[in-house]
């Protein structure tokens, strides 16, 4: 995959929750680039404002109120796209909420969050990946997933399946891209680092000293992509790619092991957890 046979003027780049944080920045560096972007979110009022910040870019720029969970809006999405750009280079399936529950409760917060993170990206990757490879030119396809789904912190049950699916999602598409004949479309995983989102805005005022900015994930996430990594695993400001790396080990370890569930998080384990990360 060659980035400059894909960020390029006149191509097209669409970004499912594309109005505010991540989303918002990458149109914004897809824009600077000279592409066209297609920002979708299922926030109007959100829309409005995005707007207002992409105005000043010398692209075509539209934004379509869509529903990542109704797969008839992503549909709908996608014959947007095409009949306004007539070559789709980028399709970012970025959308998502922070919702959910534990492995025992909240079973409308499970259905919700399934929706939307995971059911919503499965959406975007059936209505796009046909078109891109029928263009048959260079183009990717770029799931945001979440840490959460790598190493299945306690707390959030819910979300934390929703982006282990995402990330089992995007190998599998991936996979089948590579072994698709003729096809010159790469699928690639986008993992954040704790950044300081609209998500976390509604609950934070002001962006800690550990959170990246959406802008510093995007920047990260274009120098992946240039190198062709289909992991694309963003430290922060606290978080190390070493200290991520011996996290995703020590969590695969306890399926090799047999040690028990969540081990990182059992009291017995404690001590050899802050060696292992240490070492």
């Amino acid at each position: 995959m060659k980035l400059n046979e894909i960020m390029v003027s006149g191509r097209a780049a669409v970004i499912t929750g594309g109005a505010n944080g991540i989303g918002l920045a990458s149109a914004k560096a897809f824009a600077k680039a000279g592409m066209n972007v297609c920002i979708a979110d299922n926030d109007e009022a959100q829309l409005k404002i995005a707007a207002s910040e992409m105005a000043n870019f010398d692209t075509q720029v539209i934004f379509v109120q869509t529903d990542v969970a109704d797969f008839d809006s992503v549909m709908a999405l996608r014959e947007k796209v095409q009949a306004n750009f007539d070559d789709v280079a980028i399709v970012m399936n970025n959308a998502g909420i922070g919702a959910g529950g534990g492995a025992m409760t909240n079973l409308s917060g499970w259905q919700k969050v399934m929706s939307v993170n995971l059911f919503g990206i499965v959406h975007g990757v059936q209505a796009f990946s046909p078109m891109l490879i029928e263009q048959g030119r260079p183009a990717v396809i770029i799931n945001t997933g979440s840490k959460q789904g790598l190493t299945n912190p306690p707390g959030n049950a819910a979300y934390n399946a929703s982006k282990a699916g995402v990330r089992f999602l995007t190998e599998s598409l991936a996979h089948e891209l590579r072994n698709t004949q003729g096809c010159e479309v790469s699928a690639h995983l986008l993992v954040p680092g704790f950044t300081y989102t609209g998500l976390i805005s509604k609950r934070v005022p002001e962006k800690p000293d550990a959170a990246w900015s959406p802008a510093q994930v995007v920047e990260f996430m274009l120098e992946a992509l240039a190198a062709g990594d289909f992991y694309i695993i963003c430290p922060d400001n606290d978080v190390t790619v070493a200290l991520d790396r011996r996290r995703i080990e020590w969590n695969t370890r306890d399926v090799v092991e047999n040690r028990p569930a969540l081990s990182r998080w059992h009291p017995d384990y404690a001590e050899e957890f802050a060696d292992f990360v240490q070492s």
